[in-house]
């Protein structure tokens, strides 16, 4: 018997980090609350692109992507949703936009003490801020690829050989 397909939305979430803080923007839409640059991955867009896209519309900082924190798959019984949550840097010293455009009202440098002050969109940005601070791992973007793609670490043979 054949299954209809699953209806996916992909989102690229970006965690852009300096010393202890953290790049955050002020959305123009979703309450005009505060969240990590984030957003929908594009038709022909990889993940990673997304995130390097996503980064610099709202915050107007180039960004290095450094590695992925997570990968979540949340099905529902309508759809799916899949987020890659990365670890990233600024490409360079470019200050975070100050004035409103199409894509966010302003972005800041902020610490995880003072997200208790910022009304937040969602209570994930508070755990995965102080997740990466503790440490916790961040895998290599190799992890995502294109499907046959030969695995890197292990020099592309088959098997791992």
């Amino acid at each position: 018997m054949s299954r209809a397909p699953i209806p996916t939305w992909c989102f690229a979430v970006v965690l852009v980090k300096l010393g202890r803080r953290f790049l955050l923007v002020h959305e123009r839409h979703h309450g005009q609350r505060w969240y990590l640059p984030a957003g929908r991955v594009e038709l022909g867009e990889t993940f990673a692109e997304a995130a390097r896209r996503e980064a610099l519309e709202e915050t107007g900082v180039p960004v290095e992507l450094e590695g992925i924190l997570r990968i979540e798959h949340s099905p529902t019984p309508l759809q799916s949703r899949l987020r890659v949550v990365f670890v990233a840097r600024a490409a360079d010293d470019t200050r975070p936009k100050s004035a409103p455009d199409e894509h966010s009202l302003e972005a800041r440098w902020v610490t995880v003490e003072e997200l208790a002050v910022l009304p937040l969109r969602a209570p994930d940005v508070e755990p995965l801020c102080r997740d990466v601070l503790a440490g916790a791992p961040v895998f290599p973007l190799s992890l995502l690829g294109w499907e046959g793609e030969p695995c890197r670490v292990c020099g592309g043979a088959p098997g791992g050989g």
